[in-house]
């Protein structure tokens, strides 16, 4: 049975960590669209980009939450990586936000098959469901019972996982 909270809920209501895995390599149907177009322009990145997040981010982190994701990609990188990786994670970071990289190009995929997810303190799963097209269609709450294979997935993605700067200055465009 689907959960009454949603995804919202799940962020205004986590005590210590927010953990993100991302596996798309385009989600360019969700949000920051007319920044993306901006970017693919080859114009330079807005001023206050994302500003709105990064405020949240920096309220999170600095009563001591931790928010942190794992992205998991190809290289080539697409072009939406690019501006993800480029404007976004560097962007995020300034708000306390973690990235790590888990580059499966030269490697098996530890995590073929699992959906994008936040998890919450270990205990709250929500499932990211996209279309083709990389456009968001919402969140599924899973029960709290759940959790235990999406803290595993976690562990998984960061065992296999190289912190984002590390990675970028190897293959950051």
């Amino acid at each position: 049975m689907a959960s009454s909270r949603t995804l919202g809920d799940l962020f205004d209501d986590f005590d210590r960590e927010a953990f993100r895995l991302e596996t798309l390599d385009d989600y360019s149907g969700s949000g920051n669209v007319d920044a993306y177009r901006v970017f693919q322009a080859g114009q330079p990145q807005p001023e206050g980009y994302n500003a709105g997040w990064v405020n949240e981010l920096r309220g999170l982190t600095n009563a001591g939450k931790r928010v942190y994701r794992v992205h998991v990609l190809r290289r080539p990188l697409t072009d939406y990586l690019r501006f993800e990786l480029g404007w976004g994670y560097r962007t995020n970071m300034t708000g306390g936000e973690e990235f790590f990289i888990l580059d499966v190009t030269d490697a098996p995929n530890p995590l073929e098959g699992v959906p994008d997810f936040w998890l919450f303190d270990s205990q709250d799963t929500a499932v990211m469901r996209y279309n083709d097209a990389g456009a968001y269609l919402g969140a599924d709450v899973l029960p709290q019972d759940e959790a235990a294979a999406y803290v595993a997935y976690r562990e998984t993605a960061l065992a296999h996982a190289e912190p984002f700067t590390d990675w970028w200055a190897k293959y950051g465009e």
